[in-house]
């Protein structure tokens, strides 16, 4: 019999919460580039001091990166003046589409390989991609859980309204692998086209929970109130991120990977919930 996970209540109030992704994180930002870290891989580090950046940097990415990666571009931008970090989050699939189809953009980062491989298969890609961080789903429900849910299973309550992200995105493809692995059926009232969609159900009080990933739990602070439930450890999303081909600003665009992937890029990511690259 599995054994019931205890439900860990979220506390931290919105400015709190601002304050742990925005100016915690752009302190560690800080904090790193002035003691001197070395670069997580071979050139790793947010830019070369001998090289001027400047002009408009592109990024498309999942709609989970939104808080994470709006620190870390205001970062690149102290860091870079005269460059501009400009953002196009979305649902993975959604952005995929938009790359295919012309959409100019210097970096993709998506929330798992499969919709990478959207791209990569239309040779939209100028490096391989490389996965920088995980991300792990968690139950978002109403703050105080009125509606007392424990389990994954419990979201199959008849009375309980739960929304899905669509299975085409991957968050909703990561619940169904973990509903699918658990026997489960749901029947969500609403699918949506990306994780903060379905997180704004709940924080609308539109719906009693939502399956998300745990970093837009913490990010939404006492908005709403996480459980966690041992079926998501089967459901981890690698998420890559890859220079694009036909990039506008490519020398840009790679100092801007580059500072993802560094140590004080994955503090900031750390710090919002995402977790480490598996060894």
């Amino acid at each position: 019999m599995t054994t019931r996970p205890a439900r860990r209540t979220r506390r931290t109030g919105p400015a709190l919460q601002a304050a742990g992704i925005g100016a915690a994180a752009l302190l560690a930002l800080t904090a790193c580039s002035s003691s001197g870290d070395s670069p997580s891989a071979p050139g790793a580090s947010s830019g070369d001091s001998s090289a001027k950046l400047g002009g408009t940097v592109t990024v498309f990415a999942a709609a989970s990166l939104t808080e994470s990666f709006t620190a870390l571009g205001k970062e690149f931008e102290r860091e870079h003046p005269g460059t501009k970090v400009t953002f196009n989050f979305g649902g993975s699939d959604t952005l995929a589409a938009s790359i295919t189809g012309g959409a100019p953009a210097d970096v993709f980062a998506a929330a798992s390989p499969t919709t990478m491989d959207v791209v990569t298969g239309r040779n939209e890609t100028a490096t391989a991609p490389t996965t920088f961080v995980r991300n792990r789903l968690e139950i978002a429900t109403l703050p105080g859980n009125p509606g007392k849910v424990a389990s994954l299973k419990d979201l199959t309550a008849p009375d309980l309204k739960v929304v899905l992200c669509d299975e085409t995105v991957p968050c909703g493809s990561a619940a169904r692998k973990a509903l699918d692995a658990s026997h489960l059926k749901l029947t969500p009232v609403s699918y949506e086209q990306d994780v903060k969609s379905a997180l704004t159900k709940v924080e609308l009080k539109e719906a009693d929970a939502a399956v998300v990933y745990q970093t837009d739990v913490k990010a939404a602070g006492d908005k709403v109130e996480g459980v966690e439930f041992p079926e998501a450890a089967g459901a981890v999303n690698d998420y890559p991120i890859a220079l694009l081909k036909d990039a506008p600003n490519t020398a840009a665009a790679k100092a801007f990977i580059a500072l993802v992937r560094s140590p004080a890029g994955q503090k900031v990511l750390t710090a919002a919930g995402f977790l480490e690259p598996a060894s």
